[in-house]
């Protein structure tokens, strides 16, 4: 687990340092310290979050990695971003989180003393030229990391230098280590076995309910992606006249969600036409037609890694056709359905299948199924899902879909509680190819996608910015377009 720090990445390209101008560079840098004043956001519910993961696991030692690096090409990384476990238990949430690990050491009563283990700022004394040379983690080139006495006023922990970790990992007669595995691939090396499913799935179950600064920073998220939303209508006759209108568009919600928070939350769906029949399109590379509808699924992640995930449909020439309204109309209602459905103690699966009777008797309607919406829902057919085939939503917060690790029994199998965040998510995607569908009905793809946290009465609709009706997109869009 040792770091050797003289040129470990430098670049093949990078001209040899001659002895004089390395004792010129470890000679007359002024302290520049932290402000004592400090802390990470949200510090002081920290310590509850790790008390709680504590008690699940008395007397066992608990190691949560933030990651590593992954190349994208050669010698160039992807942006770094935080495992979600580690930002929760420690609200640490930069790119020189890198290799970091936090350590749960059982105190000797039943609970955890917190010990992080870092990198930390590369010292500037003359001995140590990683402060300019190393390309992965030099200040010169990707920028200050806090030392170790500044991490743990940060963070309010106890800190170690990194390359301690090796040998507090070492096994030890009657200790149990549970380590959060698939993570980081230099910490799995160090340990026996898999990593521990157990821990992952208390990780995840411990995130289901969010608190009330959770819930703030999921509402900063909603609202930053609003702007978002109101960006992109406006780009719209703009990013109609590219060849590709569709990655125009994604560039401008892009563009919002890095000034106001990390960046997106995950890649933004930008997909006009028939593209809207691909639940996933992040190609985003087709044109914009105005008579076609555009299919948004985009959110802003905050700078505390909270994401939103929000989905509108919109009539790229500012109004609905009837055949487009129809469609989209039946969405809005399944929408409603599954909301309505959202209440403490209500089953997680009820808002779903609320949304899916509703999706089913339109088909119905519309003569598209030739059998009852009694027996499409039935488990042994379901062939509604044809036409409809993902969930209509998932829990929301520090990941996309969030809390994924967590049992069955406690998530998709469990109730709904106050301070669960979800989205619901109906959607339409009729394919162009479909024999099954009259012509009118080929091509066209509705998702609408809003974000709810569950409260004593029921649910508050956090996206309540962004207009779901027809009339309502329609003059949203006249006003914004001008």
């Amino acid at each position: 687990m040792t770091h050797p720090i003289p040129s470990a990445n430098t670049g093949s390209h990078d001209l040899p340092v001659s002895p004089a101008l390395a004792t010129f560079m470890g000679t007359s840098w002024a302290a520049t310290p932290l402000p004592a004043t400090d802390r990470v956001p949200g510090h002081r519910v920290m310590p509850h979050r790790r008390a709680r993961l504590s008690t699940r696991f008395p007397g066992e030692r608990l190691v949560v990695p933030a990651g590593q690096l992954k190349v994208r090409s050669n010698d160039c990384d992807y942006r770094f971003r935080p495992h979600s476990a580690f930002t929760w238990l420690t609200g640490l949430t930069g790119e020189d989180q890198v290799g970091n690990v936090l350590v749960l050491e059982p105190d000797g009563t039943a609970g955890h003393e917190p010990v992080l283990y870092l990198r930390p700022r590369s010292p500037r004394d003359g001995i140590s030229d990683e402060f300019y040379r190393d390309r992965r983690y030099g200040e010169f080139w990707v920028g200050r990391r806090p030392d170790l006495a500044e991490a743990a006023q940060l963070t309010g922990v106890r800190v170690e230098h990194l390359d301690g970790l090796e040998k507090v990992l070492a096994p030890r007669q009657g200790l149990v280590t549970r380590v959060l595995g698939g993570v980081d691939p230099v910490l799995d090396a160090l340990v026996e076995g898999p990593g521990d499913a157990q821990l992952a799935s208390a990780l995840g179950e411990l995130r289901l309910v969010k608190d009330a600064w959770e819930v703030e920073q999921l509402q900063q998220a909603v609202d930053h992606t609003t702007l978002g939303f109101e960006d992109v209508v406006r780009a719209l006759p703009t990013a109609l006249r590219h060849r590709r209108g569709e990655r125009w568009l994604e560039g401008v919600f892009n563009l919002r969600a890095r000034a106001e928070g990390n960046g997106t939350g995950y890649e933004t769906i930008a997909a006009s036409g028939a593209h809207a029949d691909v639940l996933h399109w992040i190609r985003n590379d087709g044109a914009l037609h105005p008579t076609k509808l555009l299919l948004l699924d985009a959110g802003v992640e905050t700078d505390t890694l909270y994401t939103a995930d929000i989905t509108r449909t919109l009539p790229i020439g500012g109004t609905f056709s009837p055949v487009q309204r129809q469609v989209y109309e039946l969405v809005l209602a399944a929408q409603e359905a599954g909301i309505a459905a959202l209440r403490p103690g209500a089953r997680y699966r009820d808002f779903h299948q609320a949304a899916m009777r509703v999706i089913a008797e339109g088909l119905v309607d519309w003569g598209v199924l030739r059998i009852s919406a009694e027996e499409a829902l039935h488990p042994d057919s379901g062939l509604y899902r044809r036409y409809t085939l993902c969930s209509s939503g998932h829990m929301l917060g520090l990941d996309v879909h969030d809390c994924a690790k967590a049992r069955a029994e406690t998530y998709l199998d469990g109730e709904l509680e106050v301070g669960h965040v979800l989205t619901v998510e109906p959607g339409l995607y009729l394919q162009p190819d479909d024999e099954t569908l009259p012509l009118e009905l080929r091509g066209i793809g509705v998702r609408i996608e809003d974000d709810l946290v569950i409260t004593e009465d029921g649910a508050r609709l956090m996206s309540s910015a962004l207009p779901r009706t027809v009339a309502g997109i329609e003059e949203w869009m006249g006003a914004l377009l001008g």
